[in-house]
């Protein structure tokens, strides 16, 4: 069985490209990256590119849909609906359910509290036994995390250069819903959050996404 080292973390290569396509087909830089394609070249993915189209109602919902699973590292559609129908047996509004949900997965908060430069990143670091909540190891990204949790990298995860890298270069802010002590390497979840709270670098429309589902 293959060790995995504690000094580097698994190659993120093979996400370069499909990243780079998923800006261009949504036409927006979708994680705020300086470096996203879409920047220099706002035009569909192919050899030629080519125009935007316009698009029906149910064309803009879907792409809404598509666009939050991107953003989310590009869950799948059996998880992302899993996902809705929780936000949909919650009380109080769907689409505002949905973001808490959504932003309450452990690799959310790692990505959030910039223990890892991407959401990508920060799923590997879950997968790879690099996350504790509340002092224990979690290797599921999806798990949801609760008010007052406690979130941090194990000890030997303190020493990778991409995990230091990350925090001392603070790219994100932190937003309110959450806490960290970047010489801790530790935050906590203080509250699940609604749409304002959410730092994206992009428009999100959940209701949108909701009205998709609802068709």
């Amino acid at each position: 069985m293959t060790k995995v080292s504690t000094n580097t973390l698994p190659s993120h290569s093979k996400r370069t490209a499909p990243k780079a396509k998923a800006t261009r087909i949504f036409g927006e830089n979708l994680w705020g990256s300086a470096k996203a394609p879409v920047n220099k070249r706002p035009t569909n993915p192919g050899q030629h590119g080519g125009r935007r189209k316009k698009m029906t109602d149910f064309g803009i919902q879907l792409r809404e849909k598509q666009k939050m699973k991107a953003y989310y590292g590009g869950m799948n559609e059996r998880q992302f609906a899993n996902i809705y129908a929780e936000a949909v047996r919650r009380k109080g509004d769907t689409s505002e359910n949905l973001i808490g949900l959504l932003e309450s997965r452990l690799d959310c908060i790692v990505y959030r509290l910039n223990i890892a430069a991407t959401i990508h990143a920060a799923r590997q670091l879950v997968n790879h036994k690099h996350i504790m909540v509340n002092g224990k190891v979690v290797t599921i990204a999806s798990y949801r995390v609760k008010a007052g949790d406690i979130i941090e990298a194990r000890e030997k995860t303190r020493n990778i250069p991409n995990v230091i890298e990350s925090v001392q270069k603070m790219e994100r802010q932190v937003p309110e819903y959450l806490t960290f002590t970047p010489g801790d390497f530790k935050g906590s979840f203080v509250r699940m959050p609604v749409l304002d709270d959410v730092p994206y670098p992009v428009q999100m429309n959940p209701n949108l996404v909701v009205e998709f589902y609802n068709r």
